[in-house]
């Protein structure tokens, strides 16, 4: 059996402006859902597929300090795609987590960009090449790991 993920879904407080973000950060495309009554959620893709489902039925803020999610990573094939996200995402006013693209570890050669949606989720996208030449700020500890 090879598995791969379906999809990811992730609790918001605030399905309008997650949807927002996801979409105009991401790129990605509303393909269903409900915003109304009491069980309001989003379905979005690429076109082809589904890969994120939100579901408003939350409060507060994400926690890195309790058990679940840790992040959620999304690849592309260059770090030209990086750097359009990176800046696609500067102006949707996202906090990111270092500044800029950084390398995965020192010495690696993948490497990308680590944000928060609105709820504080932590982010990733990144790609396997091009990052050789930038600043690894844990070390030689993974950088998707420990921020």
């Amino acid at each position: 059996m090879a598995l791969v993920t379906g999809h990811i879904g992730i609790n918001v407080t605030d399905l309008q402006r997650s949807s927002s973000f996801y979409a105009n950060a991401l790129g990605l495309q509303h393909i269903g859902g409900s915003a109304e009554g009491d069980q309001k959620f989003a379905f979005l893709g690429d076109g082809t597929r589904l890969l994120l489902t939100l579901w408003e039925q939350s409060s507060g803020q994400f926690s890195a300090t309790t058990p679940g999610l840790h992040h959620l990573a999304f690849s592309v094939d260059s770090m030209d795609e990086v750097r359009a996200a990176e800046s696609r995402l500067r102006s949707a006013g996202a906090k990111f987590i270092y500044n800029g693209a950084v390398a995965h570890a020192e010495g690696r050669d993948s490497g990308g960009i680590f944000f928060e949606d609105p709820d504080g989720t932590r982010l990733e996208i990144s790609t396997s090449t091009g990052a050789g030449k930038l600043q690894a700020p844990t070390g030689a500890a993974p950088s998707c790991g420990f921020f």
